[in-house]
């Protein structure tokens, strides 16, 4: 099944061989990959299977290790995606108003977009998508929860949208660790054509490593690790996500916190206060808000040192401004700004 959805020269593909990939058992003196001997480690090439982070994610997520793909942050595993299935000529498909690393990805790689907006309640319209499937989409993409809207969609969707289209299906969840309902990963045992995105720049802090991991079929993992690049995530990173994902305690009382503050700064901004028109549920970790004034208050807040998204070109987000929940002396002082300015 999955050599019908990919192109032809990248299933056949021989991948780069790297010095590390080329030996097995234990090893003590390294002289196969032209290092520096000298240093404290990291003048040593990372692991470039990323085995023992895998180990931790896939124990986590309820996956076997060989389901688990890392990757420079989830935008490499978006690239790598879009690459594998789709030509230049042809298209993936979106459903605006999405993360828009999609289409940068696609067109980038020559690949066309087809949109397949929301409905008004931010639900799947599969009237779309069919038409989508129809003329040829090879994958297709579904945040969940959406940024910038912050709404989960029913795992029952995603197997309707499983069944309606026949390429890749993509489910995007960056913000899973902040939602009450539960991830699509649960569905991989049974869909060989759905790929789940999730990332540690979120919920678990790590931005700034740039670590993020595709969770798929073993076949499909497989054809992901022979097109990226040799070391794509570098030892900092790898060490940093590694001790992260130890720290489980940490973690969840983060996102504890957060969720906590997501729902006192909803409920603050839904308390009367002027040019506020609606503050939309969330399972992320922001707040979609509607402004009476959205560049007027956007301003205000950047002039008192408050930087928010501006999301009012969006489809459906007319007048709306994309708020992170932040610790809970930001929020109150974002909610202080905007009682003055709003």
């Amino acid at each position: 099944m999955l050599k019908t959805l990919l192109r032809p020269h990248i299933f056949n593909l021989t991948p780069y061989s790297t010095a590390r990939d080329e030996y097995s058992g234990e090893a003590r003196v390294f002289l196969d990959a032209n290092e520096n001997p000298y240093g404290d480690g990291l003048n040593r090439y990372p692991d470039p299977r990323s085995d023992e982070l895998r180990s931790i994610i896939a124990k986590i997520r309820g996956v076997e290790k060989s389901q688990v793909f890392v990757g420079n942050g989830s935008d490499e595993a978006i690239d790598l995606i879009i690459r594998a299935v789709a030509s230049p000529g042809e298209a993936i498909a979106i459903t605006p108003p999405t993360y828009g690393m999609y289409g940068v990805a696609a067109r980038t790689n020559g690949v066309g977009v087809f949109s397949a907006p929301l409905k008004k309640d931010f639900s799947l319209d599969f009237e779309l998508i069919k038409i989508a499937a129809d003329n040829g989409a090879k994958a297709l993409f579904l945040c969940s929860p959406n940024n910038p809207t912050g709404n989960q969609l029913p795992l029952a969707d995603i197997q309707r949208a499983l069944d309606l289209f026949p390429g890749l299906v993509v489910v995007d969840e960056a913000y899973i660790d902040f939602a009450s309902g539960p991830s699509a990963v649960g569905l991989l045992k049974s869909r060989d054509r759905l790929v789940v995105l999730q990332t540690m720049s979120k919920a678990w802090g790590l931005a700034g490593a740039r670590v993020g991991m595709a969770l798929a079929s073993r076949e499909l993992i497989g054809v992901l690790n022979r097109i990226k690049l040799p070391y794509n995530v570098n030892q900092l990173s790898q060490s940093a996500a590694i001790k992260r994902l130890l720290d489980i305690e940490s973690f969840k009382n983060q996102v504890r916190s957060i969720i906590e503050e997501r729902e006192r700064l909803r409920s603050e901004l839904t308390d009367k206060i002027a040019g506020i028109l609606e503050v939309f549920p969330s399972e992320a970790n922001f707040l979609l808000v509607r402004c009476e004034r959205p560049c007027e208050l956007f301003k205000g807040l950047q002039s008192s040192g408050i930087i928010v998204r501006d999301r009012s070109k969006e489809p459906l987000c007319d007048g709306c401004l994309r708020i992170t929940v932040g610790t809970p002396r930001e929020n109150d002082e974002l909610i202080e700004v905007i009682r003055r300015w709003a």
